[in-house]
């Protein structure tokens, strides 16, 4: 049967119509290699980076994709597969939430700029102490908590956590992190804990994914690491005995 010109037209007009929705479907199905994952700069600079090479050594077939961003990514509009956000419960439904990481507060320094001081710090020494300020803005509640008052009569302000550890490294003042984030810093001697006392987060550090009928084993891959490399950090195996999902 030989088409007539209309239907030869009609034909190659429909052909291209479902060769674009093919290429469409391709690009909406999930590459099973392929992980796309969502982290804010500091999780990725200070802890995400540095346990990279294990991963690498270890799953050399999953093409693991790292997005840094303070904005929170979209499961559906930015192709994330996994996302570790500070977050709190209760979440949504469609949600499968594991605490990474207690958000346990510390202040810290680097040996050069306590060199003339006693450390541990007094309350009041460290309310005099030179600050590090971030975005979280935690300074009020931490002395607060220590019963002391801010008398230090210089500070530097920066955007993200990770300029903040950066800049207590070089000797630039006194700052406040989460524990897991410096445990490099801390066990090399790069920076000290300055007052013994840890303050707890208002929110923790959670692995988010979205719950799907298809697992992509590749995902189930990554998600599995990143808990066997929180669990190995000392202070939350402790924390997370016995701890079930939300």
């Amino acid at each position: 049967m030989a088409f007539t010109a209309t239907g030869r037209a009609y034909h190659n007009r429909i052909a291209a119509a479902f060769a674009e929705l093919r290429t469409a479907t391709e690009v909406l199905r999930p590459e099973h290699g392929k992980v796309l994952v969502s982290v804010t700069p500091t999780f990725a600079a200070k802890w995400l980076i540095p346990n990279l090479p294990e991963f690498s050594k270890s799953h050399p077939e999953i093409d693991l994709r790292v997005l840094a961003t303070e904005k929170t990514s979209g499961f559906h509009g930015d192709g994330i597969d996994i996302s570790v956000r500070q977050a709190s419960p209760p979440f949504g439904g469609g949600i499968d939430a594991i605490r990474l990481f207690k958000q346990q507060i510390i202040a810290v320094a680097a040996p050069s700029f306590v060199a003339d001081m006693a450390v541990p710090f007094s309350g009041n020494a460290l309310g005099q102490a030179g600050k590090l300020h971030d975005a979280n803005d935690l300074w009020p509640d931490f002395l607060d908590y220590l019963g002391a008052a801010d008398k230090s009569k210089r500070s530097l302000r920066m955007s993200q956590t990770a300029l903040a550890i950066d800049a207590a490294v070089s000797g630039q003042g006194v700052v406040l992190v989460s524990r897991f984030l410096v445990e490099r810093e801390l066990a090399s001697g790069a920076l000290v804990q300055v007052v013994p006392d840890t303050m707890n987060g208002a929110q923790d550090f959670y692995l988010l994914s979205q719950r799907r009928r298809g697992v992509n084993p590749a995902v189930e891959t990554v998600k599995n690491w990143l808990c066997y490399r929180a669990e190995a950090w000392p202070e939350e195996k402790n924390a997370r005995q016995g701890m079930p999902r939300v």
